[in-house]
């Protein structure tokens, strides 16, 4: 048994493109949904937090950045790139 099958280009056309009518979506990323933002809060929260840079001085923040450099080098996989 032989069968023809006709083939309309106009309905070809339309239906071989894997693109129409075919929609993909994605959920919203909540950046803060996986328990960071309750973190940022409670270090808010802190006796020590940082709520404004206005009343600090610079010679104050630049003496507390040097405390926290010289505790990183005792790191020991602290290395300065000029060194490797």
């Amino acid at each position: 048994m032989l069968m023809l099958i006709q083939i309309h280009p106009q309905k070809t056309k339309n239906n071989m493109s894997i693109f129409h009518h075919k929609t993909m979506s994605f959920p919203a990323i909540d950046p803060l949904g996986d328990g960071l933002g309750d973190e940022i809060a409670a270090e808010q929260r802190e006796s020590d937090a940082i709520n404004s840079l206005d009343d600090v001085s610079a010679e104050e923040l630049n003496k507390t950045w040097s405390v926290i450099v010289e505790d990183i080098k005792h790191d020991p996989e602290w290395f300065h790139f000029t060194e490797d």
